[in-house]
């Protein structure tokens, strides 16, 4: 495999200088922090091991397509843990969340 060209390195450049960051749980996150964290981590599995886009997605949980992208992102002030929780029991109800 070579090394990407100059061209496909500035495209790539442009691209992401216009991405907005996905966010980190900080180190000294809440228990309430960290639930929300591994709901939004339990749909992001669920969407990436169906292969299907976040407007299909979006669709199947009735949901806007930019909450998807707000969830994809961990924007996890964004919502309530019962909002997060609500929306992972419609991808699977036997689901069973533990925290460590």
């Amino acid at each position: 495999m070579a090394f990407p060209s100059k061209k496909e390195l500035e495209r790539v450049r442009k691209k992401l200088a216009k991405a907005e960051p996905t966010y980190a749980l900080p180190l000294n996150a809440t228990q309430v922090e960290k639930l929300k964290f591994l709901l939004c981590r339990e749909m992001i599995s669920y969407l990436l091991s169906k292969k299907i886009t976040q407007n299909k997605f979006a669709e199947r949980l009735d949901i806007d397509p930019a909450r998807v992208s707000e969830i994809v992102k961990y924007k996890i002030d964004l919502f309530t843990v019962d909002r997060l929780l609500t929306l992972v029991e419609k991808l699977n109800p036997t689901i069973k969340i533990t925290m460590a």
